[in-house]
């Protein structure tokens, strides 16, 4: 395994998109902040606490399942159970690593099942290529290349760190 960013780096990282984020969205009272389970919500959690630290408030914050608008998955029946209004919120997903944009089409079909917002936008630590779908994140903290024969996996436990290694 070779690592990639080391927990300081990830650090400056989150702290540069949360700063980017403040700066795109002027309304913050508008803003929802909804990370992918598993390895989204600890990058949303980061961008949540950088913006209470910064701006001094607290936009909210959920988890967003999106297990049942996978298209690899066999599933009865579509249903997303968050209490939330989305209707003309900017919505802004979290996730470790965009690579297929698989993920993030999911998530934004659960979105959609919420409500309408006025924009979604999204947040990933690692853009390493490889879309099939036509997704982009606005907001990346890395563009880090990779070959389909290779992953990349983010900790963020302590100390967060990226590392990449061939599938073998």
């Amino acid at each position: 395994m070779k690592q990639i960013m080391d927990h300081e780096k990830i650090v400056r990282t989150v702290r540069r998109i949360s700063h980017e984020i403040i700066e795109k969205n002027a309304d913050l009272s508008s803003v929802v902040l909804l990370g992918i389970l598993q390895k989204g919500m600890p990058l949303a959690r980061m961008i949540y606490d950088n913006i209470k630290q910064y701006e001094k408030i607290e936009i909210p914050l959920y988890e967003l399942d999106i297990t049942y608008y996978r298209d690899d998955v066999e599933h009865i029946a579509k249903q997303i159970k968050l209490d939330i209004d989305v209707k003309d919120k900017v919505v802004i997903i979290c996730d470790d690593v965009l690579f297929t944009g698989r993920t993030a089409r999911a998530a934004m079909d659960a979105i959609i099942d919420l409500g309408r917002p006025s924009k979604i936008q999204f947040a990933v630590l690692i853009d390493r290529g490889h879309r099939e779908l036509p997704i982009r994140a606005d907001y990346v903290g890395k563009n880090l290349p990779t070959s389909e024969l290779e992953k990349v996996y983010v900790h963020f436990e302590e100390p967060y760190k990226v590392t990449i290694t061939d599938i073998k």
